[in-house]
């Protein structure tokens, strides 16, 4: 079974997020979505939000595994025998940083190959922060993400926490 690892923040999971899931759903037996955990960053959303943002929007998806790591992306990979790291490429702008930690990837875990997948090109503008700050404003954000992140983003909304 040939199984990939798609690490990332996910805050929140938007369309893009999903369409790169699907893309390495037809390359790969598994695909693990991975939320992670990086404390240096502040999140709008707790990491069990997260996971129920990707569990909800990802259920039909028979080959799809939700999970969280602390830690390196490639030791996480390796202790879940993958053979690659997903990554998802909207422009021109991510490629740079993406390259860079691909061959850093490389160097600690040879055997863990990173895959880039770009998504469907009406994703290439589209970010989780680019939605927090739609939503921040009032916009309407439904063509960006799942039911279950507008739920989400109208209960913090609600709670005055956006």
């Amino acid at each position: 079974m040939r199984k990939v690892i798609y690490p990332g923040t996910f805050d929140p999971v938007t369309y893009g997020h999903i369409d790169v899931v699907h893309r390495a759903m037809d390359l790969f037996d598994e695909v693990v979505v991975t939320v992670a955990r990086n404390p240096s960053k502040t999140n709008m959303f707790t990491i069990e939000e997260r996971l129920e943002m990707l569990r909800e929007s990802l259920k039909d998806c028979d080959n799809v595994i939700i999970d969280t790591f602390d830690g390196l992306v490639v030791d996480h990979a390796t202790q879940l025998g993958a053979v690659g790291i997903i990554r998802g490429l909207r422009a021109v702008s991510d490629f740079e940083y993406e390259f860079q930690m691909a061959l850093m990837n490389r160097k600690l875990a040879n055997n863990i190959k990173t895959i880039f997948l770009m998504p469907h090109e009406k994703y290439t503008y589209l970010n989780s922060t680019i939605v927090r700050n739609l939503s921040q404003f009032g916009a309407d954000v439904s063509k960006f993400v799942p039911d279950i992140v507008i739920k989400k983003l109208e209960e913090k909304k609600a709670h005055g926490l956006i």
